[in-house]
């Protein structure tokens, strides 16, 4: 109805009121936001919707100390260790908040209360921003979007689409990507290594696309040697414990960039003793195939590692998980070993353990005496010179060890003849018997 047939109609009220939005409260324009959501599409084709982000938007920069629009996207590298921006990410590794993210200042005085509001509203708030997509260049709107999928990735989800979340991924897809062209933008200035991992964590299972994935990933691996073991173990989403291929791209993406670096590069270094510890921790994994393992231990260059005790333990600790695995299958794993760089008691463990086939054993006691013979001994930088194995004593004792591990494998060899005598016996009396049973009587 119009002002022609009636005077003070409807519309016309209704108008006059909507006018007035710039004048709402907050909790006023937060409730109607949330009351547009189930007609979405109307209320942003008859432009309602533009009017209460608008008048959002205006009440978020009225009461900031500094305008969305115009934070600045490139925090400099001395800004980035002390301002509330950028010391946000400098946090666990958990998805659970950390204590330098919560509001702390009046520019983060919105974040929980937008937290209520659909994705669908919220990516209309960023585009009405301009900061949506590969557009996003602002980092308090990425921290916002972060802390928004951390706190609200739990909702119900009545819709087609549903994870183990209990939310609808493709809802979440595009605020995903978002963020992490923040993050990608502004890289290490603005996030630390563990708080790329914190991101990766958030965004994880929220329909990131693959570009977005590999922008974050680099990231990660380009400073993967301040990672920590906390940090790798990152929960695997195809039925495996950890997500050990995740692992496997960061190693490589940071072995491609340091092989220009030198060998005896520090850094590779510390990735090396990193990734020993990770294979260690996953090791009990009894989803973790042969092939898997031996990718993460070969993943490295031999001069990533001064010593391979570290491979060592972790080969046990798989052994001793994996009891079904075939003589095959073991000498394959301890192919992984350079026995030249295993300290002595090492190659002491590793001859004693019944898991480990005696050929491997004596290869790595006979590389263990040449190396004692050349004069060259890699041992383990704690060792003090008074343990050296070049003395006297534990040269001694290692080539009794190489005597009875000698011994061993030929009352190995000897007992397995005996057992293929024993057999053919078996299996020719058996045949005989039957063959006398098969015969018929002849009275």
């Amino acid at each position: 109805m119009t002002e022609e047939v009636s005077s003070y109609n409807l519309l016309r009220q209704t108008e006059t009121f909507l006018d007035g939005v710039f004048h709402w409260t907050w909790n006023d324009i937060l409730t109607a936001l949330k009351s547009c959501e189930p007609f979405f599409p109307t209320a942003d084709a008859c432009g309602l919707l533009q009017k209460l982000v608008s008048s959002l938007l205006a009440k978020i920069a009225a009461n900031s100390e500094m305008p969305l629009l115009s934070a600045t996207p490139f925090p400099s590298s001395s800004s980035s260790s002390s301002s509330p921006d950028t010391s946000g990410f400098r946090c666990s590794s958990s998805t659970k908040t950390p204590e330098p993210m919560k509001p702390c200042s009046n520019r983060e005085w919105w974040f929980d209360d937008l937290n209520i509001l659909a994705p669908s509203t919220i990516e209309k708030i960023m585009k009405t921003l301009g900061a949506y997509g590969t557009d996003n260049k602002n980092l308090v709107l990425t921290r916002f979007l972060l802390h928004y999928l951390k706190t609200v990735v739990q909702r119900p989800c009545s819709g087609i689409g549903c994870g183990n979340l209990g939310h609808c991924k493709e809802e979440y897809g595009g605020l995903a990507d978002t963020a992490v062209h923040g993050v990608a933008l502004m890289g290490r200035t603005a996030f630390s290594c563990r708080g790329l991992f914190w991101v990766l964590r958030v965004v994880s299972g929220l329909g990131l696309s693959k570009e977005c994935r590999q922008k974050l990933e680099r990231l990660m691996g380009l400073v993967l040697d301040q990672a920590t073991l906390d940090d790798l173990l990152v929960s695997g989403h195809d039925g495996g414990v950890y997500d050990v291929n995740l692992v496997l791209r960061l190693v490589r993406m940071f072995v491609s960039t340091e092989e220009g670096g030198g060998a005896s590069s520090q850094r590779m270094k510390k990735v090396g003793r990193l990734t020993d510890k990770y294979l260690g921790e996953i090791s009990p994994d009894q989803s973790l195939k042969v092939s898997k393992f031996l990718e993460v231990a070969e993943s490295l260059p031999d001069s990533a590692r001064d010593c391979f005790d570290g491979v060592c333990r972790a080969l046990d600790i798989y052994l001793e998980s994996h009891p079904t695995l075939s003589t095959e299958e073991r000498t394959r794993l301890c192919g992984c070993l350079n026995y030249e760089k295993l300290t002595l008691e090492a190659c002491k463990d590793l001859a004693k353990n019944p898991r480990v086939p005696p050929g491997v054993a004596v290869q790595a006691l006979v590389s263990q005496h040449s190396k004692l013979h050349l004069g060259t001994d890699v041992a383990d930088p704690s060792r003090t010179p008074a343990a050296s194995p070049e003395s006297p004593h534990e040269k001694q004792q290692l080539k009794l060890s190489l005597q009875r591990m000698q011994c061993r494998v030929k009352e190995l060899e000897k007992a397995c003849r005996s057992m293929k005598g024993q057999m053919s016996k078996m299996v020719k009396t058996k045949s005989m018997n039957h063959s006398n049973r098969g015969m018929p009587r002849l009275c």
